[in-house]
C-alpha cells in the first residue's frame, strides 16, 4: 500500500494552524441560506431555473444537496464569510458530546477483564456532535466526499457539516498524491466546523451483497484502523479519537466480523505501543444494531 505520509501534505493544508471561522453575522439563518443559496444558484449554470424555496427547511436541505454537488474549486471570501457564520450558528445550537462524559467499558463491564478497558468506549450517536481530538470518516476512494445529495452516509454528515474548505483540504492531499487512495490507507484533515479538532479519512473494503467475505477484505478493514491510529499518534495533541463502524453501511462488510475486527485491532495496537499518549479511543456507532454487535464482542472477552 503506496500511503502519502503526512509530511507530504500537512503544510499544504496548514494542519497546524488552527482554523478561525469569520464571526457569525447578525443576518438570520434564513437570510444568510438566502445568500449562500443565490450564489450557488449562478454557480451551477443548468441549474439556474431552480427557484429557492419558501420554507427554511426546504431552503436548508437544498444549500446541502447544492454542496454535496460542488465540485473542489476555491471557496470565495464572501461566500465562506456567510458560510462560516451559517455553520457556526448551528454549531451552537447542536447538542455536544464531549468525551469525558462517556462511561468506559470497565464501567459497563466492572466483572470483565477485557485489556484496556479503561481507554475503550463504546457510544451510540451521530459522530458530528461528538467533541474529541479526532474522527474517522468512512471515505471512499476518491476522498473528496460524497456528491450524492444528501446521501445518508457517514461521509456526507461530516462534510456537510464541517463545510466545503475540508473538501478543499482533501483535494490539495490528492492532486498532491496523484492518485486514488488505497483502501485501508488513512490521511488527516482540520475538521473546521465540527467539534472535533481534526478528521481521519480512512477507505475501507467493499464486500458486494452476496458474496463472502475474503482474508484480504478482513485484513485490508484491519488496515483501516491501524492507519488511522498510526496517524493520530503521530500528533501529539491528539490524545482522544472517535473511530466509525467502517464500511459497515453502503460498503458491505458484515456487521458482527467488523466490529470483532475493530476491537481486535484495537486492542493489538494498544498492546504493540505501551508508550502511547490516546486516553480514550471511542468505537462510534450509529444504529442499534451496530451497538449490540460491540456489546456482544466485549462480553465474549
Amino acid at each position: 500500500m503506496n500511503q502519502l505520509p503526512l509530511s507530504a501534505y500537512a503544510h499544504e493544508i496548514q494542519l497546524e494552524s488552527t482554523y478561525v471561522p469569520y464571526s457569525p453575522t447578525e443576518a438570520s439563518k434564513e437570510e444568510i441560506i438566502d445568500t449562500l443559496l443565490t450564489h450557488l444558484l449562478e454557480e451551477f449554470s443548468n441549474l439556474q431555473h431552480v427557484s429557492i424555496p419558501s420554507e427554511y427547511a426546504e431552503k436548508r436541505e437544498l444549500l446541502r444537496g447544492l454542496m454535496n454537488l460542488r465540485k473542489p474549486a476555491p471557496v470565495p471570501v464572501a461566500f465562506q464569510r456567510e458560510m462560516d457564520s451559517l455553520l457556526q450558528k448551528e454549531l451552537g445550537e447542536k447538542v455536544i458530546v464531549r468525551s469525558d462524559q462517556l462511561n468506559p467499558i470497565s464501567y459497563l463491564f466492572p466483572e470483565s477483564s477485557i485489556e484496556h478497558a479503561d481507554q475503550l468506549f463504546v457510544w451510540q450517536g451521530d459522530i458530528t456532535q461528538l467533541q474529541v481530538d479526532a474522527i474517522v470518516n468512512a471515505a471512499n476512494e476518491y476522498m473528496l466526499g460524497c456528491f450524492q445529495p444528501l446521501h445518508a452516509c457517514i461521509d456526507n454528515a461530516i462534510h456537510s457539516a464541517a463545510g466545503p474548505l475540508l473538501r478543499e483540504d482533501c483535494n490539495r492531499i490528492m492532486n498532491i498524491q496523484n492518485e486514488t487512495e488505497a483502501t485501508g490507507g488513512a490521511k488527516i484533515t482540520r475538521a473546521y466546523h465540527l467539534p472535533a479538532t481534526y478528521i481521519l479519512h480512512t477507505v475501507g473494503p467493499i464486500v458486494p451483497q452476496g458474496t463472502t467475505l475474503t482474508r484480504q477484505q478482513q485484513e485490508e478493514l484491519a488496515s483501516c484502523y491501524l492507519s488511522c491510529l498510526e496517524l493520530a499518534h503521530e500528533i501529539d495533541d491528539i490524545r482522544t479519537v472517535a473511530l466509525c463502524s467502517i464500511s459497515t453501511g453502503v460498503f458491505g462488510f458484515p456487521k458482527a466480523e467488523a466490529s470483532n475486527i475493530a476491537v481486535t485491532t484495537v486492542q493489538q495496537w494498544l498492546d504493540a505501543h505501551p508508550d502511547h499518549h490516546f486516553k480514550q479511543i471511542i468505537f462510534n456507532v450509529f444504529s442499534q444494531e451496530d451497538h449490540e454487535q460491540y456489546m456482544r464482542v466485549f462480553q465474549a472477552q
